[in-house]
Parts: C-alpha cells; structure tokens; sequence
C-alpha cells in the first residue's frame, strides 16, 4: 500500500516550503533585495548630512539640487533636503518590509493550513490497527500545536535569512566602503560565534527531542488515567498513579532544566563576544579620526550602522535556532504520520457522480489479513456470497468473524489475497463510491456530536450535488485551493436525499421515520421531540399546534369530556394559584428561566429577586426557613448511608452538603429572642436556597401553611410588575394562551406539574398525550423536533442502545448493496436484538446482507453460514446442513 508520499509531505521541511511555495517565495525574496537598496541610503545619508549639510565640507553653496541651474539652495535649504529625503528613505524600506512581512505572514499561515489538511487526511487513511497503538492524545496535540511553532518557520524559512543577511551584508559593504579596517573590526568576531553556537545547539536539539517524546507519553498516560478513573478509584491505586507521574514529570523536569542551562549558556557567549566587536570598532574608528583618515560624520554613520548590525546577526542566530526546532518537529510530526499499510491517497478522491452499483458477487480469493508479522487474523480464506444472499458469520472471539467484517468494509486491508465484488476489486473502490454502496455497522458505533436527523443523513454525504452561489464562498475556496485544501465548499449541498429514497430534504423525515421504526428507536426519537424545544418566532404554525393540543388536554382533565384516569395527576399552572407540586422557586417565578442567574441555586444570589424579597418582606423570612430545613435534614440525615432513600425524596439536600450545613447551623444558632444572628452573604444564599427547592406536595415538612402560599402569590405578582425589563427578559413567564419558549413540547402541554405520590402518573399522562397529539394528527410534527435533537459529544445524551440503533438506521436509510453487520446489536437487550434482527433480515431483502455474529442462535435465521475458527474459514454450508453435522455451528448452539 501507498507510504503516503504522493501527498509531498517531505521529510525535510525546506523541500516542503519550495514544492508548495516556490514562486511566492522568489516573489517576496525579490522585495526583500530591493529592500537593501534603500536601506544602504539610508545608512549612507547621515553621512552626508554630517558632513555636507552641517559641516559644509566637500560642497559649495548655493547647490544646483538638479543640476540644470534651475534650482538652488543655501546649506539649511540643502540640510533640510538631505533630511527630507532621509525620512523618504525610512519610508520607502519600512514600507517594503511590512509588505514583507506581511506576505510572508500569508504564506506561512497558507503552507501551515496546507500542512494540517495534508495531516488530517493521512489521519483518514490510516489503517484501522494503527488507532489501537496510537492514541488521540498524541495525535490532537501534534496537528494543533505542535504544528503551529512549524507553521511560524515556513514563512520564515527562506525570507528571513535573507533578509537578515541582506541587511547584515550591506551594513558591512557600507562600512568596508567607509574603511576597510572599520569594516574588518564590524566582522571579526562573527566567525567565532558562527563556529560556537550551533555546536552548542547541536545538544540542545536532541533534548528537545527527548522532551517532546516525554511530553506525548505524558499525554498518552494521562488519557489512559483519565480512561481508566473507575480502575483506579475502585482498585485503590491512585498512589501508585501519583509515583508514576512524579516519575514523568521528573524526567521532563530534568530535560528542560538542562535545555535551559545550555540556552543561557549560548545567550551568555552572544552577549559576551556582541559586546566585544565595539571596543575594536571604536578603537580603530577613533585611531582613523585622529590620523585624518576618517571623516566625524562617516564616524558617526558607521557607529550607527555598527549599532544596527547586532539585530540582524542576533535575528540570524535565532533563526538558527528555530530551524532546527522547526525541522526536528516537522521530522517528529512526519513519522507519527506514516504508518505502514495506510490507504492510498487516490482512494480518497471526491466523487462527481453517483457511486456505482457494487451488486456483484463477493469473491474472497486466498484471502489473508494480518494485523502485524505475529498476529494473523485470516489466512487462506475462500468464499462466494451471491448478490442478494443473506449469509451469518459466525465463530468464536478473535476467530476471524469480526476481522472478515472490517476487511469487507475495508476496514482492514488484505495482505494477501483479494475480495472482488463482481468484476471490480474492492482495493480500487474510492471511499466515497464504497461509502455510498456498502453499509457497515460495528459493536460500539459512534455517533456524532450533531442532530438525529444529521446523524442519519450523513451518510448520504459522499458528494457535492450543487454548490452554493456566493462570492464570499467562492473566494474563501479559492483561498483554500491555493493552500492546497479541498476546493469544496462544505455549506453547499452534499446529501443525496434521492438515495435513501426520499424526494427532497422534506421528504427525508418521512424516511427517516420508517427506517427508525424499523430499528425499533422511532418512539425513542418521539420522546426526544416532545423533550425538545422550538423557537415560535421561527415556527409559529407548531407552536400554536402545540397550544391547540393545550387546550385539547386541559379538555381531558376537566369539563364534559374529563377522562377519570387523570383526576388528581396534573396540576395545572393557575396565576391565580399555588401549584403544590412545583417547588417554591417556580411558584415565585411562575415561568422558566432564560438566564443561568435565575435557575438552581443562583436564584438564591439574583440581585434583583432578592430586591423584590426584600421589598416584600419575605427574604429574611426565607432564611429562617431555610435553616429549620437544614435543620430537619441533618436530623434525618444522620448517620444514614450516602444511597438512602430519603436522599432522593429530599433531593434538594445532598450527602456531600451535609457537613457544611452542620457548620452553617453552628454558625447561626438562633438569639434569646429567637431571631438569627448576622449571617454572611454566602451563608445566607445557602439557606435561602434550601425552601426554593421545596414542594409541598412532595417534602411535607409543614413549612408552607395557606397564609405563606397568600403571600408568596403576593411576591410572584410583585415580581411580574416591580422587575427590572432586563431581569424580566430572563423569564419566559407562564401564560396560558401563550406559548413558553424556554419550556419543552410536554411541559407547554401538561401547562402543570404531574402530581407526586399518584400511581402510574406518569404513564398515564404519556399515553394521554400521544392520544392528543394522534388525535390532532401532530406526532408526526414531535417526531421532526425529535430528529433536531442534538446527541451531544459522541452520542452521549443518547444512551448506548439508542446510539447502537441510531447507527444501525444510518446504514439502513442509504440503501446499501451489501450491508455488514459486525456484533451490530450486541448492545441491545435480548427482545430488543430479535424485532432488530427480524426487522432488517425483512428490510433487506434483494441487498446483500453479511451478519457476523458471536451469539450463534441467531444464524438459524440465514439460510447459510461461514464459520471461522484460528483465522479460518472451518464451516460453509447452509446452516441446517451444518446444524446436524459434526463441527463447530453444532458445538457453539450446544453451548448456547
């Protein structure tokens, strides 16, 4: 397979730089000499103003300034031209050098780009053993900041040198043009210090080696530590985890620790020997003045440009330096980045039509896959699976069922051998026609941080259908193409909506909703809907669907058509009203928060709530309450283990927070004559936050009596009216012809809390809504909020059935020729495993279907089987036949 060098990632980063930028760097290297031009006039110019315009020797005045008679000036006009042409000088060569450096920014981000595309697609084509060794602890860093440092230098890795050397140069030509003694003694020292320092960096280069292969181990170890926390919690090692950190972090301690000696040391010699060239340089200057030899003013232009040449060699020498940071990095980065075996770089190619179809026969010819040289995980195998044909793979763990799955998605790349697909050979099918025609589905399949719907659809994303017209887009692609990145433009149209069946992106929910069905995960997603959230300005017609089944439901608790299996189970919100099963905090508000400041615990701190507290009377009173809360918990609480009940029916309260609360009744003990002492600001949120939490209906502690539920109606009044517009803008406040943005489709719904305490509450309120979103035909519009939901990193809002089953749709929903199930439902429990497995053997009928499996029970359902044992194909046959025989089938449904 391709080593991945037909990408041009060189091993040397300055072969890098000339392939991909050869031009713009001839381009601005040119700029750069023109630069010199007008630097040397500007180091030639004081000169002359020293000694023509102010000393007036060697010149005659007036001066013809053009010489055709036509203009002239005394020595202050001549002064003041010499001067004015000076500062046009600084201008000119401060102009061309932030032109320079400007271009050369450009070109240094651009090949910095260019590198890190190149990297992320090598990370696309890496073979699939490889992730098992190499961690995304080591990877991330190195495609973002390691890669940043080399991003810096390959702006720099030509222009700066000869920029410096070219300012360097004509300083020493102007000065040798003075004198050639002043020129000797400007240059003397150099060759010292050109011979010293990159020895001493020769040292320093190879810590820094050692440093950034300590610093990945680190990195690596940490992501194990953090991967493995429950291990270490539960089998006590955290000490042991500790030792072995001192240990690296000693090693890394010990090697920038020497890096830094050695760089002092280099600094220390450039200072030194920096320092020495001027006691030359003014000695032999001074000697040349007093002879006569030497003009004051071609003194002082000297000593100036003398000055000015300790930047240029000081800049020379950290370029020194950094290049060969830059190209031990860029070596390091490299070889992370080639592994053996990597999928060739023309497989990745974008598409620009539809896929062809893969409806051939599967051939697997001497079929050999073998992770490294000691671990074989096929060997010799041959097989024919008709188009169409549903077979079971089957054997027992690392037998070679699962590495035949990941080889036949390519997953795995064959060693020896082939499997051909009709007359095409699965080696030369890019990745977006494989993608397009073969579904596969592992044990544990990821799901991406986006929505369902997203999720589902992105698989259908193997091509650009029409690109989105907009000069903005286009000149962004441009750009990219110039820094060789994929001239695509991912805001353009990329799902073929056409192959998973569907007419349109309308359309696709309608798919959408079958395949999901079939997965069993359609109800799952219904629920994420009425879970979920809209915005009204933007879906007005759903949102007055939803008050249309608001007042539908409130139909069914009350009035003519009042369903007796809801009496008592919903408390409706009433303004009028204190609703006992929502807590204190919600009566007051009465809406749901906008603002993080107004949820929890921060209401307990919210200035301008505690305003409105204050203004009624109630905030002190709070706090009292709060601490006869506390008070009962820790009297409940004591001695009670951390997973007690009472713990989740006073949930406000948790196990953790009782010592504090211990030491906040301490602190607070009640005066002779009953009332509180000073309280501290935060002691004093702390209690108050506790009654917030309060429902009636559920604490029952007896701290809300009819008189506080008057007066706190009192408060959320006064709290509608009194507060501030910005502090009202962070409330979506409760209204009952209005729909609450802030609140999901079942809270706007319900428009209440479901009362605590009553039997099968909560299914039955379920069940009544889906009969009154059925009824007023809107489950099909939940359902599409539901497919907006967003999973989260990684799927993890989902739980690992859903993201199992979510994966298994996404195969379904593109239609596939040839669809590999590897240990797919394996994380499914046992009735869920047999409607998936009934409904896709029924889903794909005519597609062929390869269904590798441990659990060998189901290979009953396939009329034929491939059993594999040590790598080998030991079994082929249809599976009755192989049942009643002798052999491994029989052995492993035995066992079952």
């Amino acid at each position: 397979m391709a080593s991945g060098a037909d990408d041009g990632l060189d091993r040397s980063i300055y072969r890098y730089v000339i392939r991909f930028s050869i031009k713009d760097t001839l381009a601005i290297c040119g700029l750069v000499a023109a630069a010199q031009l007008f630097y040397y006039v500007t180091l030639d110019l004081p000169k002359n103003i020293m000694n023509q315009g102010i000393q007036g020797k060697g010149i005659q005045f007036p001066v013809d300034l053009g010489g055709l008679g036509w203009f002239s000036v005394g020595q202050i006009q001549y002064l003041l031209s010499l001067c004015a042409l000076f500062f046009v000088a600084i201008l000119i060569n401060g102009g061309l050098k932030q032109y320079v450096n400007s271009l050369k920014g450009k070109l240094g981000e651009r090949l910095l780009r260019r590198l890190r595309f190149q990297l992320m697609a090598r990370i696309l084509r890496f073979p699939v053993p490889h992730f098992r060794k190499t961690s995304s602890g080591e990877l991330i860093p190195m495609l973002t900041a390691e890669v940043e440092q080399i991003g810096g230098f390959m702006g720099d890795a030509f222009v700066q040198p000869l920029m410096q050397a070219g300012m360097l140069l004509t300083i020493a030509i102007f000065l040798f043009v003075q004198n050639p003694l002043m020129g000797f003694a400007a240059v003397s020292l150099f060759p010292l210090q050109a011979y010293i320092v990159p020895k001493l960096q020769k040292r320093v280069k190879a810590l820094g080696k050692e440093r950034v292969k300590a610093v990945r181990k680190i990195s690596e170890r940490i992501g194990e530590t953090v991967g493995g926390i429950q291990e270490v919690r539960t089998l006590g090692t955290a000490a042991w985890e500790r030792a072995d950190y001192t240990d690296r972090f000693g090693l890394v301690y010990r090697i920038r620790y020497e890096i830094y000696q050695r760089k002092s040391l280099v600094k220390f010699i450039n200072n030194t020997l920096n320092q020495g060239a001027p006691l030359l340089f003014y000695g032999i200057g001074g000697y040349l003045v007093i002879e006569g030899s030497l003009s004051v003013g071609a003194l002082v232009a000297a000593l100036t440009a003398h000055k000015d040449m300790t930047a240029p060699w000081k800049e020379l020498l950290d370029y020194y330096q950094q290049s060969q940071d830059a190209q031990q990095k860029y070596e390091q980065v490299i070889e992370q980045f080639q592994p053996e075996n990597m999928l060739p770089a023309g497989l990745h190619a974008p598409s620009t039509g539809s896929a062809p179809r893969l409806d051939g026969p599967i051939v697997a010819n001497a079929l050999t896959v073998h992770e490294d040289a000691q671990t074989k995980l096929l060997e010799g195998v041959n097989f024919t699976i008709a188009p169409g044909e549903h077979v079971a793979v089957v054997g027992p763990a690392n037998g070679g069922r699962e590495a035949l799955a990941l080889t036949l998605a390519r997953l795995y790349l064959p060693t020896g051998g082939s499997i051909r697909i009709g007359d095409v050979d699965l080696a030369t099918v890019s990745d977006a026609d494989l993608g397009a025609r073969l579904g596969y589905v592992g044990p544990s399949a990821y799901v991406f941080s986006a929505s369902v719907r997203d999720n589902l659809a992105y698989g259908l994303r193997q091509r650009v259908l029409s690109a989105a017209e907009n000069a903005e887009r286009r000149a962004m692609l441009a750009e990219a193409e110039k820094a060789g990145n994929l001239p695509l433009d991912v805001e353009a149209q990329w799902v073929d909506y056409a192959q998973s069946g569907a007419k349109d992106a309308a359309d696709f929910d309608r798919v959408a909703a079958e395949v999901l069905t079939r997965v069993d995960l359609a109800e799952d997603v219904f629920q994420l809907g009425l879970r979920g959230r809209i915005d009204p300005r933007r879906k007005q017609a759903v949102a007055d669907a939803i008050l249309a089944a608001r007042a539908a439901f409130r139909q069914r608790l009350s009035g003519s058509q009042a369903d007796p299996a809801l009496k008592g189970l919903i408390e409706t919100f009433d303004p009028e009203r204190y609703n006992d099963n929502a807590s204190l905090g919600e009566n007051l508000l009465f809406g749901t928060p906008l603002d993080a400041s107004f949820e929890g615990e921060a209401l307990a701190t919210q200035p301008d709530f505690l305003a409105v507290l204050r203004a009624k009377g109630m905030e002190a009173e709070l706090v009292a309450m709060g601490r006869k809360v506390a008070e009962t918990m820790v009297e409940l609480f004591a001695g009670l283990p951390a997973g007690h009940e009472f713990f989740d029916r006073f949930s406000f309260i948790a196990a953790d927070d009782l010592p504090a609360y211990q030491a906040i009744l301490t602190r607070t003990v009640p005066l002779a004559d009953g009332s509180l002492p000073a309280i501290d600001e935060e002691d004093r949120a702390r209690l108050l936050s506790l009654p917030l939490k309060l429902v009636d209906a559920r604490h029952r502690l007896g701290l809300i009596d009819k008189d506080f539920k008057a007066r706190a109606l009192a408060v959320r009044k006064a709290l509608h009216g009194d507060l501030p517009e910005a502090a009202r803008a962070k409330i979506a406040f409760f209204d009952p012809d209005s729909y609450n943005a802030a609140a999901s489709i079942q809270d706007n719904i319900l428009f209440g809390r479901v009362a605590y305490g009553q039997a099968k509450a909560q299914a039955t309120v379920g069940q009544t809504i889906r009969e009154v979103l059925d009824a007023l035909a809107l489950r099909e519009r939940v359902f599409e909020i539901g497919l907006d939901f967003q999973t989260g990193v990684a799927g993890s809002r989902l739980s690992a059935p859903q993201r199992q089953k979510l994966a298994i749709a996404r195969a379904l929903v593109k239609r596939p020729d040839i669809l590999v199930m590897n240990d797919s439902i394996a994380a499914l429990d046992r009735s869920a495993q047999a409607r998936v497995l009934d409904a896709i053997i029924d889903g794909t009928r005519g597609m062929t279907l390869v269904w590798a499996t441990q659990d060998a029970t189901s290979a009953p359902r396939f009329a034929r089987a491939l059993v594999f044992s040590d790598g080998r194909l030991v079994q082929d046959g249809p599976v009755e036949d192989l049942k009643a025989r002798e052999g491994m089938l029989k052995e492993m449904l035995a066992a079952d």
